[in-house]
């Protein structure tokens, strides 16, 4: 159902309703005023044939009931629809003004009765003598009062009815009118094409419409930064894998032509280092994707589970230490003292996985021979460095652009190992700190919570293990 009928489906069912409620009220109150003024009528009357009669002499020189006659001639109302009795001290009917109805005499009654004469609803007024010689009541047909009161509610109520449908008809206009902007909206959207991401103009949207278009404004600005990504990726990955997918072809043309033997190893070997470095290219790529995907406001990967460093730790020394055994590189860690729990972070496992074995590896790759590397897990920050030469300026501040490495690198690389660093260490909210160390050798990379860190909730039963190192012959 649309909204437009919707809201006409409810004015149609809350109008009538509410004027239904009206209607009760309006003769209710009616009702009420009707019966105020009746009732002062009837105590009137019944006083004024108190006064008239003065004295137990005059009663007494009725001997019959003394009928009063009138006719609906004689006034406005009926007075058929009016009653009035009077009853002396032995209870014998001394006056009566209706020969229709004989009101019924209660010794004691004093004020207003509700009764039945004749099947009939009637209102009466009882009023004793002060002497207690007579007793005058005046009654009247409720039915008189009933038609007062529909006639007066029927004069209000009848152009009430009358201007309903036309109550109606304005306000399905209104409804149409006030939907105006929401139908426009549609039109514009439909009209657009999977390419069409401009922001929908917010100054002459309705009020209630703002925080609708705000939201479809701030879809479109994510989807134009996810397309602007996977395009930047699919650029960059088709320009970076054209380099090592011509070396690996004409490395396979030379293992093709060579001869058994020695020259044939060669070549194989090449080819082999070529695809490696092709795997790892691909591979990166693939992680710096899913990174970024992440680091969408809109991406649900779960951040709140508390880090176990000792197991990232193990798998990310494990998966560094081929490289390190063919350079002959020494790898270590350190822990807090005793007593001391490492840094506390809430995260992703793998995804620190894989920034320790970015920060192992560039580490591994780009220290002299037969030196070490040190992975420290403190109890405010990480580090990681290397007895490298240290990095100027200007190589630091390029360290996390999108494949960038330096000229006259000895080893293979994609250039995305430190991209993928920063990436990760923003999603966990730690900042990056590329420099030497406090003596002022080598390269020391320093992970540290940008915002005080949160105490961890769970305990980590290996903190405080002291110095651990793997060696690599």
């Amino acid at each position: 159902m649309s909204l437009q009928r919707r809201l006409l489906l409810y004015l149609l069912i809350c109008a009538p309703l509410v004027w239904g409620v009206a209607l009760y009220e309006s003769i209710r109150q009616a009702r009420y005023e009707v019966n105020e003024m009746y009732d002062a009528e009837l105590i009137r009357l019944a006083r004024q044939v108190q006064a008239t009669l003065r004295s137990d002499a005059y009663l007494s020189n009725l001997s019959q009931p003394l009928p009063l006659k009138g006719s609906a001639e004689s006034g406005t109302s009926d007075v058929r629809e009016l009653a009035l009795a009077v009853w002396d001290a032995s209870g014998s009917l001394v006056l009566s003004d209706n020969e229709g109805v004989h009101l019924i005499r209660y010794p004691d009654a004093v004020g207003f009765r509700n009764e039945s004469l004749h099947g009939k609803p009637w209102r009466t007024y009882y009023l004793q003598s002060a002497t207690g010689a007579w007793l005058v009541a005046a009654g009247q047909r409720v039915k008189e009062r009933d038609e007062l009161v529909y006639s007066v509610t029927a004069s209000q109520i009848t152009p009430w009815i009358l201007v309903l449908p036309a109550l109606l008809i304005a306000m399905a206009l209104a409804v149409n009118r006030a939907l105006a902007p929401l139908r426009e909206l549609t039109t514009e959207l439909q009209a657009r094409d999977a390419t069409d991401l401009r922001r929908i103009p917010n100054s002459l949207t309705p009020t209630e419409l703002k925080p609708l278009v705000q939201a479809m404004n701030g879809l479109f600005q994510r989807i134009e930064e996810t397309l602007a990504r996977e395009r930047r990726f699919t650029a960059d990955a088709a320009h970076e894998l054209r380099t090592p997918l011509a070396v690996l072809r004409a490395q396979w043309d030379v293992v093709r032509r060579s001869a058994d033997g020695l020259e044939r190893e060669q070549a194989e070997a090449k080819l082999s280092k070529g695809m490696d470095r092709l795997d790892r290219l691909v591979t990166q790529m693939l992680a710096l994707s899913h990174l970024e995907s992440a680091l969408d406001p809109g991406s649900h990967l779960p951040m709140t589970t508390p880090v176990s460093w000792p197991e990232v730790v193990e798998q990310a020394i494990s998966d560094c230490l081929p490289l390190a055994e063919r350079r002959h590189i020494e790898l270590a860690c350190e822990w807090p003292p005793e007593g001391v729990k490492p840094m506390p972070l809430n995260g992703h496992a793998h995804l620190l996985n894989v920034l320790l074995r970015n920060l192992l590896d560039n580490a591994v790759r780009y220290a002299p021979a037969d030196s070490m590397v040190t992975l420290r897990v403190l109890a405010d920050r990480l580090q990681v460095d290397n007895d490298g030469e240290p990095l100027p300026a200007e190589q630091i501040a390029r360290m996390g652009e999108r494949f960038y490495r330096p000229e006259g690198q000895p080893e293979s690389g994609s250039g995305l190992g430190m991209s993928i660093v920063h990436r990760i260490a923003a999603l966990h909210g730690l900042a990056v700190a590329i420099g030497a160390r406090a003596d002022g050798s080598g390269v020391q990379v320093t992970l540290q919570p940008i915002k005080p860190p949160v105490p961890a909730l769970l305990p980590i039963e290996q903190a405080g293990v002291g110095t651990a190192a793997v060696s690599a012959p």
